[in-house]
């Protein structure tokens, strides 16, 4: 095969760099142009080498991968998806990668012999080839590493027309819900850090690891207004709060009476996803209909296409990233296609027409 996706594996385990190159090598659509133990060595085949895609470890000898990752995205962006343990610290470590202009992520095998090797093999391609497909430094999308963390008391300043309208829609029974995927951990944050701290009640679907989600969710809340929490079975949703659904549990919105919450159930996957954003979309219809607003974000693939048409057929009104400011345009290029969107705008006025649309 013609034009296959030169792929440099950046790893301090011989066993590890062994298992990615024999593996993704036996991929018609790949070569593995070379590996490194460090990033010294890294930052050498990266120049002579000119690869599409990096494999990047957070754990090596010399210089620690987020410090590395950081050059890579000042002097020579590259497309790097991190390999790193599925530990608490690792997932912190893994949401600060995706912060400085990491594309994506995958769980690192423990064991060569392990059974869940050839599933992160596969899941490992799937990520090469979107990154692959990735322009580095495109408006809106962090990728060139110059897009400081905000610190909480650093954010953007909100909109005028959501304090001074807040009011119109406060004593009301709005919610909002949101899903995303490939870069959605970025452009979540970009969202949730413009809503005020008494805004309707927001239900988000990420697709991430069940033990990413709680770390994703500590580390929005210490920088948004409102609270964010990782969604856990009959959780209530209050204005000023923001669920997001846990790693392999689908989130359903319920209703009883005037309140909202929230129910966790590990069904069958939707679009190989759990959480799936069409579940959420689908209850979100059902429940909320027309006080509510539904958001497809980044990401690959068809997921909550379908639901956030049901969204808008009950009286929801619906939202899409445009294609411009998106990591990965396949989630609201699905939904833009089958009508189940109102309005498509750039990442940085999805805040603004979420308000507007509450107003209504």
């Amino acid at each position: 095969m013609d034009n296959k996706i030169r792929v440099l594996i950046i790893d301090d385990s011989a066993v590890i760099r062994k298992i990615l190159s024999n593996s993704l090598n036996k991929f018609n659509d790949i070569e593995i142009v070379g590996t490194a133990p460090d990033p010294f060595i890294a930052r050498d085949k990266i120049l002579s080498l000119k690869p599409d895609v990096l494999t990047l470890d957070i754990e090596m000898p010399r210089m620690d991968g987020l410090t590395f990752l950081k050059k890579i995205m000042t002097y020579h962006p590259t497309p790097t998806i991190m390999v790193s343990s599925l530990s608490h610290d690792g997932c912190d470590v893994t949401l600060k990668a995706l912060e400085i202009g990491a594309v994506d992520y995958v769980a690192k095998p423990t064991n060569r012999h392990s059974s869940d090797v050839k599933n992160v093999i596969g899941e490992l391609h799937s990520k090469i080839r979107i990154a692959s497909r990735i322009k580095m430094g495109r408006n809106g999308n962090g990728k060139t590493g110059k897009v400081p963390h905000r610190p909480i008391t650093s954010r953007i300043k909100q909109p005028e027309t959501t304090q001074q309208n807040y009011t119109l829609f406060k004593g009301t029974h709005k919610v909002i819900v949101i899903g995303a995927s490939t870069g959605g951990t970025e452009a979540l944050k970009e969202v949730l850090v413009k809503m005020p701290a008494e805004s309707p009640g927001i239900v988000i679907v990420q697709h991430m690891p069940e033990i990413f989600t709680k770390a994703f969710a500590q580390r929005l809340d210490s920088l948004c207004a409102i609270t964010v929490t990782e969604g856990r079975n009959g959780d209530s949703l209050t204005p000023g709060k923001a669920i997001i659904a846990p790693g392999n549990y689908h989130m359903k919105l319920r209703r009883n009476g005037a309140m909202y919450h929230i129910e966790t159930t590990q069904e069958e996957r939707v679009h190989h996803q759990r959480p799936a954003a069409d579940v959420l979309f689908e209850s979100a219809a059902k429940y909320a209909g027309i006080n509510s607003v539904g958001v497809i974000l980044t990401g690959m693939g068809a997921d909550g296409a379908s639901g956030l048409l049901k969204m808008k057929q009950a009286g929801a009104k619906t939202i899409a990233q445009d294609e411009e400011s998106c990591v990965v345009f396949g989630m609201p290029k699905e939904a833009i296609k089958i009508g189940a969107v109102d309005k498509t705008v750039t990442l940085q006025k999805i805040p603004e027409s979420i308000f507007a649309f509450l107003r209504t």
